[in-house]
């Protein structure tokens, strides 16, 4: 039988660091490109948003009130009507300034009276000060904020709320950003249920609720959820789909995903179909396992049209390992990111060799040591829910108080420095006679 390109022969699998190291080195950073107004919150400005016309690009009224022409009393004429010498009209705050006016008059300073003849006129009164309406009081003038041609936001500007508002002020429709991944999700499992306490037997969907926020807490942008059956034949149909259905009846279809990331089906046995699919649609390898533990059958793979697929295990904490090890530095390096330096912390616990494999445990800082999680298998998540980062622990171990490779959680703190750790004063005396912990802590014991 002749076996498919990536089969029939076993790579030896790459080391943590290579693995995180090869993700980032074989994608390239996705072009820019505009983007609506509406899209463009969080992204980074590719190139200066200029002001297509002035700001704003007519004189209007600060007040509600009269726009006058000269000194009063003034004769009411209609709204719109080019204004003599003399001359009022009512406007509202916003309103243009109609030709001929020189002020407007705030509705508290003006009264409505009549002349000799018995005709309406405008005269001062009420909160009228002396000398009101000075020349131009009250009014906003044409390009008193930018005028056309004026930068108003430099490339590389991360765009918030008032930077997206500026835009619109400015006539702009689309922003011109950097390239950011959109990810498409491939949900395998037949023993999976949505919702409800599940029978023996079957599992609750741990990824469709959060993988999409962790996606995005990584740089990517989330895109269309597929659950997809165990069989050859649905993987590859979903494989091939480059253009999933619109979200909502008449909307417009999603662009093609620049990374598919599948759960489950990456081992070797029979209902395991990554890698033949991908072989089949003429993709290759770039990782093929991690000597690691949690997430070792993580693969990750590129198909002929650009996209890369991003293979997690079907354990929930073997997945996540994988997708920061794997995904994080891949979205980086797509999204004009840099890949993250590792971090270290100083061991709350000694820690035994595992030759030939690096192990990811979730740890809390306890008395400025990092103490490995109790509840850390690779179908757990309670280890994860209350961590404050990840150590990457070699496979020679490390003793109590060593300094260990850590990194962050995406949604936690930053890590602290080591010194900043090992000088952090005991709160008191009670506490500094405890020692800190050895092994895996069961954290609600401590917190108790």
């Amino acid at each position: 039988m002749t076996e498919a390109p990536g089969q029939g022969h076993h790579h030896a699998a790459h080391t943590w660091h290579e693995a995180r190291q090869r993700a980032f080195d074989v994608a390239a950073p996705i072009p820019p490109s505009p983007v609506p107004l509406k899209a463009a919150l969080g992204r980074t400005l590719a190139s200066d948003a200029v002001a297509i016309q002035d700001m704003p690009h007519y004189a209007s009224s600060a007040m509600d009130g009269w726009a006058v022409n000269g000194t009063g009393p003034w004769i009411l004429v209609e709204p719109g009507h080019r204004l003599a010498p003399h001359q009022a009209s009512p406007i509202v705050t916003g309103g243009l300034i109609p030709p001929g006016a020189k002020a407007v008059l705030r509705t508290e300073s003006g009264v409505i009276t009549t002349d000799d003849d018995g005709l309406p006129i405008l005269a001062l009164g009420g909160l009228a000060k002396p000398g009101e309406p000075r020349n131009g009081q009250h009014i906003r003038k044409a390009a008193e904020e930018a005028a056309e041609g004026d930068v108003l936001l430099k490339a590389g500007t991360v765009l918030n709320p008032a930077h997206i508002a500026l835009a619109a002020l400015a006539g702009l429709d689309e922003l011109e950003v950097l390239g950011k991944p959109l990810v498409r999700f491939l949900l395998t499992g037949s023993e999976v249920v949505t919702q409800g306490v599940p029978l023996p037997g079957k599992v609750r969907d741990t990824f469709g609720p959060q993988l999409g926020a962790v996606v995005e807490l990584l740089g990517g942008i989330a895109g269309e959820q597929l659950k997809v059956g165990d069989n050859y034949d649905d993987w590859l149909a979903a494989l091939q789909d480059t253009e999933p259905e619109p979200a909502e009846p008449y909307a417009a279809p999603e662009p093609p995903a620049d990374v598919v990331i599948t759960t489950g089906g990456t081992g070797r046995s029979g209902t395991d179909h990554f890698r033949r699919a991908v072989a089949e649609l003429g993709g290759r390898l770039l990782i093929d396992g991690i000597a690691m533990r949690p997430g070792h059958p993580a693969v990750l793979a590129e198909l002929p049209d650009g996209r890369f697929v991003l293979g997690l295990p079907g354990n929930p904490l073997a997945a996540m390992m994988a997708l920061f090890t794997v995904g994080g530095p891949l979205l980086a390096a797509l999204g004009h990111g840099k890949l993250e330096d590792v971090g270290e912390v100083p061991s709350g616990a000694m820690i035994d060799a595992d030759p030939g494999r690096t192990r990811l445990m979730p740890f809390k800082l306890v008395y400025g040591l990092a103490s490995p999680a109790q509840h850390a298998g690779p179908g757990m998540m309670r280890g994860l829910a209350g961590a404050d980062g990840v150590l990457v622990v070699p496979p020679h171990g490390v003793q109590m108080g060593e300094l260990v490779p850590a990194f962050p959680l995406p949604w936690g703190k930053p890590l602290p420095t080591p010194n900043a750790a090992e000088g952090k004063p005991r709160k008191s005396p009670a506490r500094q006679q405890k020692k800190a912990p050895s092994g895996p802590v069961d954290w609600s014991a401590l917190e108790a």
